[in-house]
């Protein structure tokens, strides 16, 4: 018989707990269980990882509830995920096995959407600079390359895994992205990304996959070769950011969020932009219009002559 490891102990403690000493239902416990292996298999996701449950942070909460939303799941059912989630920690924390509960501070709100985080030219410089630092020149061409997508196209970061190589035409600088519900887009990129793309082609994707003898026709892999997934992808950005002089966790969908606030702040219809996100409904594109706006009245506060403290009368 095959002894289990420490979370799977502390899951079934946990499952053991609900039956015995809060008399759940079966459907209930089953519910509780599904969430607890999604949020697992979500972690395993990066061998390289290799995360338990009981070294859960902020930041792969935050990284679980964004791969939750962008598989648009809905509210209801992130709910009762993040709330089976919230009492598994809150257990662990009363059995003193960990000190604190990563879930407790999280709280889905109907109202009063949250503004997206997006970065500035400062941070996104010190992420170019970051991904070439990575101490395997191949990974780090392989860095460059998938953050200069990001940013360039303000596509998902599962959009991004999903990307085939006959999907991107580099002499036109389009990419044919499947997004949700199998939607499908052309998203245009800039020069810089073509410009990383090959150099990621030419010497780093061939190389890998032939080291490791793979053979599919996913664009961006991992440093095993087989194609990349969304999980892999934050923990690239991860990377970066060790290697770049920035302090703080940024998730990759920062990048679409900067992407989405810098097109309209340059002055993009809106319309436009919807289209490049591949957003169903522009309300819900119109989240980046409260950001574009604060950024249009510090302009103003800051440059309009009768808004300047010196102008004003004595």
């Amino acid at each position: 018989m095959t002894e289990l490891n420490g979370d799977q102990k502390n899951i079934q403690w946990f499952l053991k707990y609900l039956r015995s000493d809060r008399n759940y239902s079966a459907d209930t416990i089953q519910a509780y269980q599904q969430a607890i292996t999604e949020f697992v298999v979500f972690l395993a996701e990066v061998p390289s990882d290799q995360k338990e449950l009981t070294k859960v942070d902020a930041f792969d909460v935050e990284s679980f509830l964004t791969n939750l939303y962008e598989k648009k799941y809905a509210r209801n059912s992130i709910a009762q995920k993040i709330s089976a989630l919230k009492s598994f920690y809150a257990f662990l924390v009363k059995s003193e096995v960990i000190a604190h509960n990563p879930f407790e501070y999280v709280h889905l709100k109907t109202n009063n959407r949250r503004l997206p985080r997006f970065l500035y030219q400062n941070e996104m410089r010190a992420l170019f600079e970051g991904a070439k630092q990575n101490p395997n020149p191949q990974l780090g061409l392989r860095n460059s390359a998938v953050l200069e997508t990001l940013y360039a196209t303000g596509i998902r970061v599962s959009e991004c895994a999903g990307i085939q190589l006959n999907d991107i035409d580099l002499d036109n600088r389009t990419i044919l992205v499947t997004g949700k519900g199998n939607k499908q887009r052309y998203v245009p990129f800039g020069e810089y990304a073509q410009d990383a793309i090959e150099a990621y082609l030419s010497g780093a994707r061939g190389p890998i996959m032939a080291k490791y003898h793979q053979s599919h026709r996913f664009l961006f892999i991992n440093h095993y070769g087989r194609p990349i997934t969304a999980r892999g992808i934050e923990y690239i950005m991860d990377e970066i950011v060790k290697q770049s002089s920035l302090t703080t966790k940024i998730h990759p969908h920062m990048l679409r969020h900067t992407f989405a606030t810098e097109m309209l702040n340059n002055g993009a219809d809106m319309r436009s932009v919807q289209e490049l996100l591949g957003h169903s409904s522009l309300s819900t594109t119109q989240i980046y219009t409260h950001v574009t706006k604060s950024h249009l009245m510090d302009d103003y506060k800051k440059y309009f002559p009768r808004n300047n403290d010196s102008l004003k009368s004595k």
